[in-house]
């Protein structure tokens, strides 16, 4: 493994507790593999609600990549995995879901009594038998620091073998971010890792794991298209770095657009809005 050039004198830190959402269980989890299970975090009717908010707005996304060349834009594909992002700034009802009592406790347990919303996205995997997602950590794709923020992979339709769940490495996010490289599919970390654990989720369910899990998925090989939305939250004061060009230096954004990166957590307690 090779470290990212600007990973440096990265020390993992875990929230000692006492927890508001997690088990001592999972908190251990967290800390000793980068990821644990949290099932049955929505029920059926709350899962049909964020599926009916998100759908029209991935119907857009796919009509749009179908109006470019070869039906793609950078790595989504609209016949094989659309990213959906920013739905936060669409829809009301998931702003509110975002900043509501669930995250805003898995913020408190995973990261601290200051958090914001760093990212949100929907990412449909369409049947394709041989399309894998590569490995990388989610902090491989925009540098941030802290490097540690969350995410939460929420499972819209149950997450299997077959349709593409996802997969981790337990363990290597605590050597902070990793060396990436370009590939058609995506930014690579990783080849052919020891311990590439599988996570299958049931609908409702969340895969939490931190933003240096290296991760994956693979191909969709049944005829039903795999929903997913993925939640990210990060510390106060986050600031992502653009890839700097050859020789220069890399230029730093606060994490603030108040449309879709608000506070949810403030001195622990629910932020204003």
């Amino acid at each position: 493994m090779e470290l990212h050039p600007l990973n440096r004198a990265f020390r993992w830190c875990m929230p000692p507790g006492p927890y508001r959402r997690i088990t001592v269980q999972q908190a251990r989890a967290y800390d000793e593999h980068g990821y644990f299970l949290l099932e049955n975090a929505f029920d059926a009717a709350t899962v049909d609600a964020i599926r009916a908010e998100i759908d029209p707005w991935e119907q857009k996304t796919t009509d749009f990549l179908r109006t470019r060349a070869g039906g793609r834009l950078f790595i989504a594909d609209a016949e094989a995995i659309t990213f959906t992002v920013h739905l936060v700034a669409r829809s009301s009802y998931l702003r509110d879901l975002c900043r509501g009592p669930l995250f805003q406790d898995l913020g408190h347990d995973l990261i601290g009594p200051d958090v914001r919303l760093y990212w949100d996205q929907a990412v449909y995997k369409k049947p394709e038998p041989e399309r894998i997602f590569p490995w990388h950590q989610d902090n491989g794709y925009n540098f941030v620091l802290p490097q540690q923020y969350l995410t939460c992979w929420i499972a819209l339709t149950d997450a299997t073998l077959e349709n593409g769940c996802p997969w981790v490495v337990p363990g290597v996010h605590r050597h902070g971010t990793l060396n990436h490289w370009l590939t058609d599919a995506g930014w690579q970390c990783l080849r052919d890792p020891d311990g590439a654990t599988p996570i299958p989720a049931k609908a409702g369910s969340i895969v939490v794991f931190s933003s240096l899990t290296p991760h994956r998925t693979g191909p969709n090989r049944t005829a039903e298209v795999r929903k997913a939305y993925i939640v990210q939250l990060a510390p106060e004061g986050a600031v992502a770095f653009s890839r700097a060009p050859e020789g220069g230096e890399p230029t730093g954004t606060p994490q603030t657009a108040p449309e879709r990166q608000f506070q949810i957590l403030l001195h622990g307690d629910a932020a204003e809005h």
